[in-house]
């Protein structure tokens, strides 16, 4: 039983951990389905979080929270669409610049606003989205087998969480059964047919950044205001570039997104689980090591399991239209 009560824990982990990792997937989906190349997922999610914390405990508000967060990410997302679709520049070059820009304008305003060394303050009941105890969630924990997997892996998350694994149904709805998304795809693939048939390209691109962007906050929003309970440096720690390992290792499709994503998010839970634990053979393993473990896998999975994954055709590609 403790062994079944340890596999619950690392599961319970794995889903909290994949969280900021799937909204990241899924908005960086979004943008590369309509051949935006978006490495700036991880300083949307930065600031997004700054953003979210800095509100909630200004205003005392887990809502007004989560509406800033989701504010300055689209102000992020469509600061990279002007420089890359309105005047056509390097996509990684825009993208590299808003990460730069998110990791020091929220330690400089950490610093001005809080005086805290670049923190916000802790956030306060009422600040944060709290877990949600489903009926019954208490009662059946000592229930064997089915109650630890209702109270803990399904009751005890926060509205965030839900949020995020329904996101993967509806962007598959989005994208794959609306007229929107049919000219979001078409428009990866080759914009000259979406412009020919008299849709703006731009406009295009330019929505699917704000959906980018939407997604972003929240993700910040959760690591600061669920995962955290305030900002601190740099808490993203990588996760957008995680998100964009996950999203070309699920080639582009939402469900895939999800498994990838949870699959990440297990590693990091696994390791977190292990660390100062002698393994079989190798004994005791460095708590450096194991913690770089997810990000050594990451790589080993993307050079040898996922075959060729072919993004978008016209990713990364400024669209110039011809004359």
């Amino acid at each position: 039983m403790d062994i079944f009560n340890a596999i619950i824990q690392v599961l319970d982990s794995t889903i909290r951990l994949s969280v900021p990792l799937l909204l990241a997937c899924l908005a960086g989906l979004y943008s590369e389905r309509a051949g935006i190349f978006d490495i700036g997922l991880e300083g949307k999610m930065l600031v997004g979080a700054f953003a979210g914390a800095a509100a909630a405990s200004v205003f005392h508000s887990a809502l007004l929270g989560l509406g800033m967060a989701i504010l300055i990410s689209v102000a992020f997302a469509l600061v990279h669409g002007f420089a890359s679709i309105t005047h056509r520049g390097n996509q990684i070059v825009s993208g590299v610049a808003i990460n730069f820009v998110a990791a020091g304008s929220t330690i400089i305003l950490g610093q001005a606003w809080f005086q805290q060394g670049g923190r916000t303050p802790a956030l306060q009941p009422g600040e944060r989205f709290e877990a949600i105890i489903w009926p019954g969630a208490d009662a059946a924990r000592d229930v064997p087998i089915i109650g630890p997997i209702y109270a803990e892996l399904i009751s005890g998350h926060s509205i965030l969480v839900y949020f995020a694994f329904a996101m993967v149904p509806f962007t598959w709805w989005v994208l794959f059964r609306t007229r929107f998304g049919l000219r979001l795809r078409a428009v990866g693939e080759n914009p000259a047919a979406v412009d020919t048939a008299g849709i703006s390209v731009a406009w295009l691109r330019y929505r699917a950044l704000i959906c980018t962007g939407i997604l972003t906050g929240v993700a910040g929003a959760y690591l600061s205001m669920v995962q955290n309970g305030g900002f601190v440096k740099d808490m993203t720690a990588g996760k957008g570039y995680i998100a964009l390992a996950a999203l070309i290792f699920a080639k582009w499709k939402p469900v895939n997104a999800m498994f990838a994503c949870l699959l990440f998010g297990f590693l990091d839970a696994a390791s977190i689980r292990l660390q100062g634990t002698p393994l079989p053979i190798v004994g005791k393993v460095s708590v450096q090591f194991m913690q770089a473990l997810p990000y050594i896998l990451t790589v080993v999975l993307l050079a040898g399991f996922i075959g060729k994954a072919i993004p978008p055709r016209a990713g990364g590609v400024p669209y110039v239209k011809e004359r």
